[in-house]
């Protein structure tokens, strides 16, 4: 039996939904007082696919000193790398058509972490099919936007709320 995999957009935004400042700095969650890793290594657990964008792929990099998911299959979608490197296989190509691929092989779930370009191609295709979003009690002002314009209208189902500090973690199910 096929058992198609999900794709699960787990991220943390601001209150007034940018998930990190115009130059892609997201210190400013670091001043939020949660409580543990907010949840992160309980979805951890679930998912062994990881989709990213290069951008959000660059970024990573340059947080931590050794690539943080190397015991995850993390894909990168790129407009110009190809091949791999040590940590990533990069994709060019249609998202549509690669990502029906995935689901579709044996494996468990697959996070989307971002960024908001990638986001944007997989909401307006409708392959999300969980959105698990923190927010936090920040109001940024501007920044890059969790959601971009001219997205198409999708009907939600909220399966929980937590609380972890000051940050709340909602969980959303496509309908």
């Amino acid at each position: 039996m096929n058992v198609k995999r999900k794709i699960i957009l787990f991220i943390a935004t601001s209150l007034d939904g940018y998930i990190a400042m115009e130059n892609g700095d997201i210190n400013w969650l670091n001043t939020v007082k949660g409580e543990g890793d907010n949840g992160f290594t309980e979805f951890y657990k679930t998912i062994d696919t990881i989709v990213m964008g290069k951008t959000t792929y660059d970024h990573v990099l340059t947080l931590a000193e050794e690539f943080p998911h190397s015991d995850r299959k993390c894909y990168v979608f790129s407009t110009s790398s190809t091949g791999n490197d040590k940590y990533v296989e990069f994709v060019l190509g249609d998202v549509v058509m690669f990502t029906n691929n995935l689901q579709h092989q044996v494996g468990g779930d697959i996070w989307l972490v971002g960024g908001s370009g990638l986001l944007d191609q997989f909401i307006k295709e409708d392959l999300v099919d969980e959105y698990i979003i923190t927010v936090a009690p920040m109001i940024l002002g501007k920044g890059i936007p969790l959601f971009e314009t001219d997205n198409p209208r999708l009907r939600l189902s909220l399966r929980e709320s937590k609380q972890f500090g000051e940050f709340v973690q909602l969980h959303y199910l496509r309908k």
